[in-house]
């Protein structure tokens, strides 16, 4: 049996914002037990890692930062490591027996089961619980000590898509939508401990459905968009294949629902779509931006491209080049392609050379880089308002916040104005965020 006799815990976390709420949700339940959370691994009397394996990068860091706790357990005895997130559900008990000094193994549908596992762990027991399923009974609402401004919920997990490079319904199961009365609970208790912004978090939001009324996610939207004390709302992720006009006339008439939304491409490839399994072309794609910039001017776009997928020729490459010439993405999280387990992809022929995918992920998001300046540098003279989240992170005198539609804007300002909305004026655009003038607190501003 451990010896245990201290209350510290350190969660690294990585990957995804599914997982970055869940390991706030871990750090609740520990919190209950008594857990002190600690930033530094070599403090910590427990360590849990919440991992992603959606690319193999990821996966790999994984592995990596496990191996480099093995010295660290033979210097305390009583750590206790865990491991969580998809690459526990993907190996299952296969981690227990490739790495000895790990103690307990976790799925992502057996977050709330953490506390028994850390009870049993101390006691001795090494256990691996990967089933994937609802959670037995009503989830548990679990609210941060100190949220902060900013807070994300679930509102479904998994994915029923299968996209053909993708691990996601293999690691997350099928799709599973909470009932709508369970989020709107969550949500006001995140008011009540201060938090003013939320972001609902799902695999495909556009795709909820309510198991009780059949609420879709335009609906759900709305419910949100009447709770008392929450001033913002935002969403990810949107499937453009399931982008209904409903949803885009929620975001048109909630006041709360800002003006950003994050709709992955993948490619600008009709081809390299199909082999994909997206399920549309480039065509609809274009006519879901153009529908929702319509009803929605000033909406942020972001998106997702994946460069090298298996048969990918230089004239597919040129076609989500032009994509991004074409939609002019404010915001762009890009990738090569990996092989990932299970994936139908992972059986394709005509695999790309390392240095190909790599040498067109650079010329990508070189492309992305200069697109976005040019966005951000269009800003100036625009007033926004911002909701303050505290000190910018470079500059003495500046404040920094967000805008409706994501950006970061950055101004002079005094630290009493955090957690407060404020218009500003925007005054210059630079890559990665903007500059900005503080207007007094009354009248109408005109850009």
């Amino acid at each position: 049996m451990a010896s245990h006799n201290h209350k510290r815990v350190h969660i690294a976390t990585f990957g995804c914002q599914m997982n970055a709420y869940d390991s706030k949700r871990m750090a609740g339940m520990l919190a209950e037990m008594g857990y002190a959370q600690v930033q530094r691994p070599d403090a910590a009397d427990l360590i849990v890692l919440n991992t992603c394996s959606v690319r193999r990068l990821a996966e790999e860091k994984v592995y990596s930062y496990v191996g480099e706790l093995k010295r660290l357990k033979r210097e305390k005895p009583w750590l206790i490591i865990g491991v969580g997130g998809c690459v526990a559900q993907q190996e299952g008990d296969k981690l227990l027996k490739r790495l000895p000094h790990l103690d307990f193994v976790f799925g992502p549908d057996a977050v709330t089961s953490l506390p028994e596992l850390v009870t049993e762990a101390i006691q001795g027991k090494r256990q691996a619980l990967t089933k994937l399923g609802p959670p037995a009974g009503p989830g548990r609402i679990i609210v941060p000590a100190e949220p902060g401004l900013r807070a994300m919920v679930t509102v479904m997990t998994g994915c029923d898509n299968f996209c053909s490079y993708c691990v996601v319904p293999y690691v997350r199961g099928r799709e599973r939508s909470r009932p709508a009365g369970e989020i709107l609970d969550e949500v006001a208790a995140l008011v009540a401990a201060g938090v003013r912004e939320v972001t609902l978090l799902g695999q495909n939001v556009n795709s909820y459905h309510d198991p009780d009324s059949g609420l879709d996610f335009a609906g759900l939207l709305g419910r949100v968009n009447d709770v008392e004390g929450l001033w913002r709302i935002r969403f990810t992720t949107s499937h453009p294949k399931d982008l209904g006009q409903g949803l885009i006339e929620a975001m048109a008439g909630l006041n709360k629902v800002m003006e950003q939304m994050h709709l992955p491409a993948q490619s600008g490839s009709n081809r390299m779509l199909k082999a994909m399994n997206r399920g549309y072309t480039r065509e609809r794609y274009l006519e879901q931006v153009r529908r929702l910039r319509e009803k929605v001017p000033q909406v942020a776009l972001g998106s997702d491209i994946i460069v090298g997928f298996p048969g990918e020729t230089a004239e597919d490459f040129d076609q989500s080049l032009s994509l991004l010439r074409e939609v002019r993405y404010d915001f762009l999280y890009s990738f090569k392609y990996s092989d990932r387990p299970f994936t139908k992809a992972s059986r394709i022929e005509g695999k790309l050379e390392e240095e190909t995918k790599s040498s067109r992920l650079v010329e990508l998001q070189a492309l992305q880089r200069e697109i976005g300046l040019q966005e951000h540098q269009a800003q100036a003279g625009r007033v926004e308002e911002l909701l303050v989240e505290g000190p910018a992170k470079h500059g003495r005198g500046l404040m920094s916040g967000r805008s409706r539609a994501g950006r970061v804007v950055n101004f002079s300002g005094g630290p009493e104005l955090a957690g407060s909305l404020v218009m500003v004026r925007i005054t210059l655009g630079r890559e990665n965020s903007l500059a900005g003038e503080l207007l007094p607190a009354t009248g109408e501003y005109k850009a």
